[in-house]
């Protein structure tokens, strides 16, 4: 019969072990404004985060009408994160709604930004993270505010943070390698809103679109006949329409100028798990592909 004693023996060390776990065993609790900062911040943070995005798979983060259940999501957050640029306009409402008492991180912060004229303003253009150039700044400021909440576990934030910009390098690498295969006059397609700005400034492709910065604006008659003879005049061949947008408008200026179908494209969010965008790196290669296929096809 084992005696008490060796029991006790036995079962100090398992104890030991447990009462000398890190503090930063604990993941931190990180809200992230939608689908593809997420999954940015996921890849610096790894298993030391648990990162909840308010803006679903699909989902259009201009149109965002947030949830009782986000605002419980925001108020437990121990860092937040937004891309910026006017892209979240909802997001001091939502503050304010759920009492969130924290300062979100603007992750766009040092990205050489491009403006354009829409309505007679000056605006910037939200949608930066359509380049892997602009992503790399998101991920030094990413892991400069986990480190920063969570100052145990910076190295291995840093070590992430490391890994993922070379794979952002390879993303580039590899959109300039297609799309320098494709001669300039074949580089143009037709989408549904102005979000590739930072894509078209970084591989030289021009899109049109019927809407402008944000799905929120309304395409005017005169716009829209406008952007027709544009494209027939430019022998634009192929349109996309978005997953998280409604597709009927640009489908009708495609049918007034011939321009072929050539596919859906993944813009401002993730597709579910089962999709073929479900993590950015994944998005990019698969609307460099998709791009790339049409432009290759109307040459």
């Amino acid at each position: 019969m084992i005696s008490q004693r060796l029991l006790l023996s036995a079962a100090i060390p398992a104890l030991m072990a447990l009462s000398a776990a890190p503090a930063s065993a604990e993941t931190l609790k990180v809200v992230a404004s939608f689908t593809v900062l997420a999954d940015v911040v996921k890849q610096v943070g790894g298993d030391l985060v648990d990162v909840t995005s308010l803006v679903g798979p699909n989902g259009d983060p201009h149109e965002f009408e947030p949830s009782p259940a986000d605002a419980k999501n925001l108020k437990a957050a121990e860092v937040t994160f937004v891309s910026g640029e006017g892209l979240e306009g909802w997001m001091d409402r939502l503050i304010t709604a759920s009492g969130y008492k924290g300062k979100p991180v603007t992750v766009s912060d040092g990205i050489a930004t491009r403006t354009m004229e829409e309505d007679g303003e000056k605006i910037t253009d939200p949608h930066v993270w359509n380049s892997p150039v602009n992503v790399k700044v998101w991920v030094a400021n990413i892991e400069k505010a986990l480190s920063a909440a969570d100052p145990a576990d910076a190295a291995a934030f840093k070590a992430n943070a490391e890994k993922y910009s070379k794979t952002l390098d390879d993303l580039n690498a590899y959109a300039h390698a297609k799309f320098d295969a494709i001669a300039d006059d074949r580089r143009k397609v037709l989408t549904s809103h102005d979000a590739f700005g930072y894509f078209g400034r970084e591989y030289k492709v021009s899109f049109l679109a019927p809407l402008g910065l944000s799905t929120e604006s309304e395409a005017s008659a005169a716009g829209v006949a406008k952007l027709i003879e544009q494209i027939k005049s430019e022998h634009v061949k192929a349109y996309f329409f978005e997953n998280s947008n409604d597709p009927r408008l640009v489908k009708q200026v495609a049918k007034a100028t011939g321009a072929e179908p050539g596919g859906e494209l993944y813009v401002e969010s993730l597709s579910d798990a089962k999709g073929p965008a479900p993590t950015y790196e994944k998005m990019f290669r698969y609307n460099v592909d998709q791009l790339a296929a049409a432009m290759a096809k109307s040459s």
